[in-house]
Parts: structure tokens; C-alpha cells; sequence
């Protein structure tokens, strides 16, 4: 008789535990752009899409990082679920008359309301057929599942493989595709090598530093302005065949996105390469790398150390520069409103007057003019602006 024939003896006890000790790797803090930009992305709280080939560790992805916030994650195969999974299935109460006919959400989204947090990883997502592509919409965009609305701090993340590898594979609608962020998901053999020897990279959140937001915020609203100013064709420009439709591509919702990448970039120092990742994932490549090119000549100065002593700096000699930097200028006034900084944002506003360029800084006057509390009085510096803010109504006839 042999120890598996012993009555009570589980003969598969050993094989688990070999296997348990298999599934507890190390993990160890290292560069890795692709996890830095998906853990940028859902610290911002937007949609994910992970492009990537079949097993190249997507979803083992998804659990690390879930396993580092501390929170609950719900994996949903998007492709094996029917529209009515998303949309909710109908309830017939005592008096729909009265009460209309509410859609039960499924169990998973119970579950993350119930916790209040966590990740919700919609998998396989390029295997879903259309109508259930289109029921996804209110998921990600409204956090809507049936009659049940998901928590804010519930983040969403979406993998799908290229429509060539994926089973039955499908392009993403165009209205959904455009609610991702989209990420290249690649595997490098190098750290797989050392995965398998026992020591995974670790996932780390970027951290929001408080005193920092002010100026990202400030930061990122120039930015964005000032490239779109420079670059006008890019607010929208949807592509024109199914395949680029289906990833990321210019709009105004990601132009909005991309406004939050850049901020939370800014607040919390994250690594260039992550920040860039997640900005073409937003745009597109074409729009993407072009926004980077304009961040790497822009160099705006800090606008709050601007409106500490704004007598000391001098004026960028381009045009999208210098919207660039007073639209930033009157963000971070807005952040902060007093009275000092709201007259100190009139003193860098009349340098753009001296500078002979009125126009540029007439739209940052009626933003700067909207601030104004009534009891403040108005300054010398708002002189030049008085007939366009009258005009505008942004001013009062007599000052």
C-alpha cells in the first residue's frame, strides 16, 4: 500500500501545494512604462483598453494591480454576455404605471457597489458582437449597469485582442472605441525570463502630491488649449477606415482625456515614457506624437510662481505659446482665487498688450474679468482690455 491508498489522504495534496507555491511570485519595484501608464490612466479614473495578443499576461496585469489598490476585481468575459447582462433585465414591480419597470444590474455590479470600490475588467471586448459593443456604452461612459449606477472610485479596465487573433473577432464601434484610453499591451522577454524565475515588476499607483495640483491643473488647461489652438484639424478627426476607427483617435471627450492624463502626469511626477504611453493612447499616434512634439518645445514656466512676482518674467515669443501660457495663467488664479493673484493675473496679462499682441490675450481677459469679485477694485493693467470686456459683458459699462 502506498501513502495515496491511506483512507483521509488527499492524493492531489502535494500537486497543490506545488502549485501554490508556483502562484507566489516576489514582485519588485522596476521600470515598466506599459504598467505605469495603465496604473496613470485608472489614477485618473478613465477607461483602459489593453490591446494585446492572446497570452501575454493582460489579465494577470489586471490582478496585480488590483492586488496593490486593495480592492476588488470582477472579471467579465464581455464576448459570452448578451446586451440585456449590461443594459439590465426588467422587473415588473406591484405598479409600473407608478414606478416604472426597473432593470436589475447583474451580480457583479452589486458587488463592486456593495464594496464601493474596485476594478471591473471587461475581457475579450474585440469578441463582442455589436449589440452587446452597444450596450457596453452606458457602462463606461454613464457607470451605468441596468438601474444600478457604480461608484465613482469603481474603475473601469477593457481588453480585447487585435480582430486578426481574436476569436470571431470584431472592430470596435467607433462611439466606444472613442470612450478608451487605448494601450499597446507587448510582452518583454527579458522580464518574462525573470518572471519565471520567480520575481514579477511590481505595480505602483502614482501618488497625487496636494501641493502640487494648483500648477498641473493650471499646467495641463494651457497646454491642451494652446496645442489645439496651434492645431485646430485635430479637434475631430475620425478616421476613415474600421480598423483605425476602432482604437484611438482625436475628439473633443478625448481631448478631455487627455487634459486628465497631463494633470495627474503633472501632480504626481510621473515617468515621461508612462505619460507619453498614455497620451497616444488617448489621441491617437498621429495626434499623440504630435502633442508630445509641441509639450517638448512648449516649456511653460510654472504660472504660480508667475503670479508671485509678475514683473520678473518674460513672455514666450509664439503665439500657441503665449495662449498656452495665460490660459494657464488664469487657471491657476481660478484654483486659487484672491484678490493679489487676481491682479497680479492682470499684470501678466498687460505684458501681452505691450508686447503688441492684444488679441491673444483677450480671451484670457474676459475669463480673468469673470473672477472678479464684486468689492475688488479694478486695476490699472485691465485698462486696455475695458472696451472688449464691456462689448462682451464681462464688464460693466463704467468700470
Amino acid at each position: 500500500m502506498n501513502a495515496d491508498d491511506i483512507p483521509g489522504k488527499d492524493p492531489l495534496a502535494a500537486a497543490d501545494e506545488l502549485v501554490r507555491r508556483l502562484q507566489a511570485p516576489r514582485t519588485e519595484q522596476a521600470a515598466d512604462p506599459q504598467l505605469e501608464a495603465l496604473a496613470l490612466a485608472v489614477s485618473a479614473n478613465l477607461p483602459v483598453l489593453l490591446w494585446g495578443e492572446p497570452g501575454i499576461g493582460k489579465s494577470a496585469g489586471l490582478r496585480q494591480l488590483a492586488d496593490s489598490l486593495g480592492v476588488p476585481l470582477e472579471t467579465v468575459i464581455a464576448s459570452v454576455h448578451e446586451p440585456s447582462d449590461f443594459a439590465g433585465l426588467p422587473i415588473v414591480g406591484d405598479d409600473p404605471a407608478t414606478t416604472g419597470v426597473p432593470m436589475a444590474p447583474p451580480d457583479w455590479a452589486v458587488r463592486l457597489t456593495t464594496a464601493g470600490r474596485g476594478l471591473v475588467f471587461f475581457d475579450e471586448l474585440s469578441s463582442a458582437p455589436p449589440a452587446v459593443q452597444a450596450a457596453l456604452l452606458r457602462v463606461v461612459l454613464e457607470r451605468r449597469v441596468g438601474s444600478l449606477t457604480l461608484p465613482e472610485p469603481v474603475r473601469v479596465v477593457a481588453a480585447a485582442n487585435p480582430p486578426s487573433s481574436a476569436a470571431d473577432g470584431w472592430h470596435l464601434s467607433p462611439p466606444l472605441a472613442n470612450r478608451f484610453v487605448h494601450l499597446r499591451w507587448t510582452h518583454d522577454p527579458r522580464t518574462v525570463a525573470r518572471g519565471m524565475a520567480g520575481t514579477w515588476p511590481a505595480v505602483s499607483l502614482p501618488r497625487v502630491d496636494p501641493s502640487r495640483v494648483p500648477s498641473a491643473v493650471a499646467r495641463a488647461r494651457g497646454v491642451i488649449a494652446g496645442f489645439l489652438t496651434a492645431r485646430p484639424g485635430l479637434t475631430h478627426s475620425l478616421p476613415g477606415d474600421a480598423e483605425s476607427r476602432g482604437g484611438a483617435w482625436p475628439s473633443p471627450r478625448t481631448w478631455e482625456m487627455a487634459l486628465r492624463l497631463l494633470a495627474v502626469g503633472y501632480a504626481t511626477g510621473a515617468d515621461d515614457k508612462a505619460v507619453a504611453a498614455a497620451l497616444i493612447g488617448a489621441g491617437g499616434d498621429g495626434a499623440g506624437m504630435e502633442l508630445l512634439t509641441y509639450l517638448e518645445q512648449l516649456d511653460l514656466p510654472d504660472p504660480n510662481r508667475v503670479l508671485a512676482d509678475p514683473d520678473a518674467f518674460a513672455l514666450p515669443a509664439r503665439g500657441d505659446r503665449q495662449l498656452a501660457f495665460l490660459t494657464a495663467v488664469v487657471s491657476a488664479v481660478q484654483t486659487d482665487l484672491t484678490r493679489r493673484r487676481w491682479e497680479a493675473g492682470w499684470t501678466v496679462l498687460a505684458k501681452a498688450v505691450d508686447a503688441g499682441v492684444p488679441d491673444i490675450a483677450a480671451r484670457a481677459a474676459a475669463d480673468l474679468a469673470a473672477l472678479r469679485d464684486t468689492d475688488w477694485a479694478v486695476p490699472s493693467g485691465i485698462d486696455a482690455f475695458v472696451d472688449l470686456l464691456q462689448l462682451s459683458g464681462a464688464l460693466p459699462g463704467g468700470g
